[in-house]
């Protein structure tokens, strides 16, 4: 069955000084952390390759995006190939800031995760509704669309190595939170849709996340849901106290 994970995404905050104290405490925290939980962190991509080496075992470190080449004249990207060498083996891809400030649709998340797969890096892909798609009743047809835009061209051994996050943008950073009755619902809607574009069997193991204002107060209800395994976690995720309440909801 799926895993557990607690995903925090640290977006462009954070000096290093900053982020090396909150992994500090973080490590400082994980031995009580529950043993089927994975917990990752995405810092700025500039610490990432300090930040990996100083993290523990139960700590593991995600970039926020990657290029989908292997490498060329692409000023200021960064390759899979050069996350992978610098110890990161999770990406975060098609967060909906990056579709909506830099032009990412299905087809160049679904280029990186494809460059993600190659080399041994875990693509999380996220996917989700904005308010007028909601309040039209559509959530269903874009979620859908940017599953199978994401995963296109994938063989169910592939998929079954990635991670899909479900954020209903218009929850995120506005204080909002998709109830969760309305998680589980396009939750267990996006499991039969990785069954129907896979099999059941990777259906059930795939991890498929929340994010969407999710914080210690709400993460205990929303994690009870049986097709949702876990946050992608933003603002919480920047107090080591938060964040650690989140990972302890299981």
């Amino acid at each position: 069955m799926s895993r557990k994970i607690v995903a925090g995404n640290w977006k462009m905050n954070k000096s290093m000084t900053e982020a090396q104290a909150l992994v500090q405490e973080l490590n400082g925290m994980a031995g009580a952390w529950p043993s089927d939980v994975k917990v990752i962190i995405s810092p700025p991509m500039l610490y990432l390759t300090q930040i990996a080496v100083n993290t523990g075992d139960n700590l593991h470190v995600a970039a926020q995006n990657c290029h989908a080449e292997k490498s060329g004249a692409y000023t200021g990207e960064v390759s899979a190939v050069q996350l992978k060498s610098s110890g990161v083996n999770f990406c975060i891809l098609g967060h909906s800031e990056r579709r909506q400030y830099f032009g990412e649709t299905d087809e160049s998340v679904n280029a990186k995760v494809k460059s993600c797969l190659a080399e041994g890096i875990t693509p999380i892909v996220c996917i989700g509704e904005l308010l007028e798609e909601r309040e039209a009743g559509r959530e269903f047809s874009v979620v859908e669309t940017q599953l199978k835009g994401g995963l296109e061209g994938l063989s169910s051994e592939e998929i079954e190595k990635c991670i899909v996050a479900y954020e209903p943008v218009w929850a995120i950073g506005t204080g909002k939170t998709a109830s969760s009755d309305q998680a589980q619902e396009i939750h267990a809607f996006i499991r039969t849709k990785l069954s129907e574009i896979s099999s059941q069997e990777v259906a059930d193991t795939v991890s498929i996340l929340y994010g969407g204002s999710c914080k210690p107060a709400n993460a205990k209800e929303i994690f009870s849901k049986p097709d949702v395994d876990g946050g992608l976690i933003g603002g919480a995720s920047l107090n080591a106290s938060d964040f650690n309440a989140l990972i302890n909801s299981y």
